[in-house]
C-alpha cells in the first residue's frame, strides 16, 4: 500500500509540474515582444533599432510600449499625419540622415512623452506651422544640416517645454520676428553656418529664458547697438568664424549679464573695451584668432570678476603695464602663439593670484622683464607647454624649466636706457617755420622714446606737434605759444634717462614790419646775384615767384573770361526782347557824275540801290 501511494504521489507531482511548465510557456508566449522585420529590438531597454536598413517607409507593428526608436541612416522621404500615434510611450525618436523633404502637419501628434527628436541631415526646406504640435514634453530638437530657408511665425509655438534647439548648418536667410514665440523655456540655441547677415534681434527677444547662444560661420559684418535686448538671462555668448565681423558698436552687448563671452576667428583689430565694460559678472573672455596687436593698460578694470583671458594666435605684440589691473580674481592668461617678446610683472594686479600662464609659441627675449616668470616656474602651471627663450643667443632655445636658480641673476639682465649725443639743442626761429629735435637712445631691451611739452603733457604721433616713428620731435608751423623746454625721456625695464631741448619762437611784431609780406614754409624768394652798379636805393627784387605769378595770371584770365561770357549772355537776351531782327539792309543812293549839273538842270539824276548783310 505504501509503495502504491508513493507511485501515485509521484505521478500527480509529474502531472502538476508539466502543467506548470505549460502554463508558464503560455504566459511567456502571451507576453512576447513583437519586432518589425529588418529591425533589432531590445526588450530589456524597450528599444527598437532600425538604423541603416535602407528603409523607404516607416515599418508597422512596433511594440506599443517602446521608449526609443532609431530610424536614422535610411531612405525615408516623408512623414505622414499621426505617423507615430501608436507609440504613446515613446521618449526618443531619431530620424537623422534620411532624405526627408516633407513632414506633414501633426506628424508627431500623440507623442506626449517624447523628450528628444532628431531630424538632422535631411532635405527639409521649410517647416510648416503645426508640424511640432502634440509634443508637450519635448526638451531637445535637432533640425541642423537641412536646407531650411526661413523660420515662419509660430513655427515652434507648441514646444513650451523645449530647452535646446539645434538649428545650425541650414540655408537660413531670414528668421521671422515671431518665429520663436512659445519657446518660453528655451535655454540653448545654436545657429551655425547659415546665410544670416545680421543678428535676428526681434526674433531673439522672444527668448527671455535663453542662457546659451551660439553663432558660428555667419556672414556678420558688425554688431549694432542693442543686438541682444531683452536677453537678461543670457550667460554664455559664442560668436566665431565670422571673417567679416570687424566692428562691435559701443552698446551692442547692452543689457546682457554674461559670465562667458567668446568672439574668436573674426576680424577685430582691438579688444572691444567699450562693449564689454559693463559686463561686471564676466568670468571668461576669449578673443583668440583676431588681428589684435595690443592689450592696452587700465581699460579692463570694470570686469571685476574676470578670471580667464584668452588671446591665442592673434599676432599680439604687446601687453601694456596695468592691462589687468584691478582684476583681483584673475588667475589664467593664455597668450600662446603670438609675437610677444616679453610679459612684464606690472601687467597684473597681483601675480600671486596667477595660476596658469601660457606663453609658448612666442619669440620671448629672456631678460630682466621675464625674471619674475622664471622664478615662479615651479609654482605656475604652463599647461604642459613650457615657454622657451628666443633671445639672446646664449640662451636661445632653452626652456624655462632648464634654468637653475644660481644662473638666473647672470642671464636675465637688462641694460638701462642711455640717450646718445646729448649735445644741446636750442632753436630760435620765426613764427611759421618747422623745427625738428632729435633724440636717440640705446639699451637692452631697446628703450622707448617719449616727448613731454613745456606743460608736461605727452606728445602724440599725430597733430601739429608730433613724435615721428624714429623718435624725432617735429613742431610744424611754430607759434609763439610753442616756446619752452621740451623733454625727451628714454626708458626701458632697467631704467630711464631724460634730455631737454629749448624752442624760442619770435612773433611778427618783433621780427619784421607787419606790412611786410609773410611767406609760408615752402614759398621762397628767388635768389639773384646783386647788380654791380646798383645803388643802395636801387630797385628791389620782384616779390613774387613763378608759382605765384602763374596762379595770379590764371585767376585773372578766368575772371576776364567770365565777364565776357556774362556780356554775351546779356546781349543775347536783350536782342531777344527787341523782336525779330533783320539781317539785311537795302540802301538807295545817287551816284555823282563826272560832269557838272548846270547844263542838265532839267534832267532827273539816276539813282542806285544795293543790299548789305548785317553781321
Amino acid at each position: 500500500m505504501f509503495v502504491e501511494a508513493v507511485v501515485r504521489w509521484g505521478a500527480w507531482s509529474a502531472l502538476l509540474l508539466w502543467m506548470g511548465v505549460a502554463a508558464g510557456a503560455s504566459v511567456v508566449k502571451s507576453f512576447s515582444w513583437p519586432c518589425p522585420q529588418r529591425c533589432d529590438c531590445r526588450q530589456e531597454r524597450l528599444e527598437v533599432n532600425c538604423s541603416g536598413r535602407q528603409l523607404t517607409a516607416i515599418p508597422e507593428a512596433f511594440p506599443r510600449d517602446s521608449l526609443r526608436l532609431d530610424l536614422a541612416w535610411n531612405r525615408l522621404k516623408m512623414l505622414g499625419r499621426r505617423q507615430f500615434s501608436a507609440l504613446a510611450q515613446l521618449q526618443e525618436l531619431d530620424l537623422s540622415n534620411n532624405i526627408l523633404s516633407m513632414i506633414e502637419v501633426e506628424a508627431f501628434q500623440g507623442l506626449q512623452y517624447l523628450h528628444t527628436l532628431r531630424i538632422r541631415n535631411n532635405r527639409l526646406k521649410i517647416i510648416p506651422v503645426g508640424v511640432f504640435s502634440g509634443l508637450p514634453s519635448l526638451r531637445l530638437l535637432d533640425i541642423s544640416e537641412n536646407e531650411i530657408l526661413v523660420f515662419l511665425d509660430y513655427t515652434f509655438r507648441e514646444l513650451a517645454s523645449l530647452q535646446r534647439l539645434e538649428a545650425g548648418e541650414n540655408d537660413l536667410v531670414f528668421i521671422s520676428h515671431r518665429a520663436f514665440v512659445g519657446l518660453s523655456n528655451l535655454q540653448e540655441l545654436n545657429l551655425d553656418r547659415c546665410n544670416l547677415t545680421s543678428i535676428p534681434t526681434e526674433a531673439l527677444s522672444q527668448l527671455q529664458g535663453l542662457t546659451r547662444l551660439r553663432f558660428r560661420r555667419l556672414n556678420l559684418s558688425m554688431l549694432p547697438n542693442n543686438s541682444f535686448r531683452r536677453l537678461g538671462r543670457l550667460r554664455t555668448l559664442t560668436i566665431s568664424h565670422c571673417p567679416w565681423l570687424d566692428t562691435l558698436a559701443a552698446n551692442s552687448l547692452f543689457g546682457l549679464n554674461l559670465t562667458s563671452l567668446t568672439i574668436t576667428s573674426c576680424n577685430l583689430t582691438a579688444v572691444p573695451y567699450a562693449p564689454v565694460h559693463h559686463l561686471v559678472y564676466l568670468r571668461y573672455l576669449d578673443l583668440s584668432y583676431n588681428p589684435i596687436t595690443t592689450v592696452q593698460g587700465n581699460l579692463l578694470g570694470d570686469l571685476l570678476r574676470l578670471q580667464e583671458f584668452h588671446l591665442v594666435g592673434s599676432g599680439l605684440l604687446r601687453i601694456e603695464p596695468g592691462a589687468f589691473r584691478g582684476l583681483v580674481h584673475f588667475h589664467l592668461l593664455n597668450v600662446s602663439s603670438n609675437k610677444l617678446a616679453t610679459l612684464e610683472e606690472g601687467v597684473f594686479h597681483s601675480v600671486g593670484n596667477l595660476e596658469t600662464l601660457r606663453l609658448d609659441g612666442n619669440p620671448l627675449a629672456c631678460d630682466c622683464r621675464l625674471l619674475w616668470v622664471v622664478r615662479r616656474r615651479l609654482r605656475l602651471d604652463f599647461d604642459g607647454r613650457q615657454p622657451a627663450c628666443s633671445a639672446p643667443l646664449k640662451v636661445q632655445g632653452r626652456e624655462f624649466r632648464d634654468f637653475s636658480e644660481a644662473e638666473l641673476p647672470g642671464l636675465f639682465t637688462c641694460r638701462p636706457a642711455r640717450i646718445l649725443n646729448r649735445k644741446p639743442q636750442e632753436m630760435r626761429v620765426e613764427e611759421g617755420h618747422t623745427v625738428l629735435f632729435f633724440c636717440k637712445a640705446d639699451g637692452d631691451p631697446a628703450p622707448s622714446i617719449t616727448w613731454l611739452t613745456p606743460q608736461m603733457t605727452v606728445v602724440t604721433p599725430t597733430g601739429r606737434i608730433r613724435v615721428l616713428p624714429n623718435g624725432t620731435l617735429e613742431v610744424r608751423y611754430a607759434q609763439v605759444q610753442d616756446s619752452g623746454t621740451y623733454l625727451c625721456v628714454a626708458s626701458n625695464a632697467a631704467g630711464n634717462e631724460s634730455f631737454s631741448v629749448g624752442l624760442h619762437v619770435r612773433g611778427f611784431s618783433s621780427a619784421r614790419n607787419r606790412t611786410a609780406p609773410f611767406f609760408p614754409e615752402g614759398w621762397a624768394l628767388p635768389s639773384s646775384p646783386p647788380a654791380t652798379n646798383s645803388s643802395v636805393h636801387g630797385p628791389h627784387p620782384f616779390p613774387f615767384d613763378a608759382k605765384t605769378l602763374i596762379i595770379a595770371v590764371t585767376m585773372g584770365f578766368i575772371s576776364f573770361l567770365s565777364s565776357v561770357v556774362i556780356c554775351f549772355v546779356f546781349m543775347f537776351f536783350w536782342s531777344q526782347s527787341k523782336g525779330q531782327i533783320k539781317h539785311t539792309a537795302t540802301i538807295d543812293f545817287v551816284p555823282r557824275t563826272s560832269m557838272g549839273t548846270s547844263g542838265h538842270g532839267g534832267d532827273r539824276a539816276d539813282t542806285g540801290r544795293f543790299t548789305m548783310k548785317l553781321i
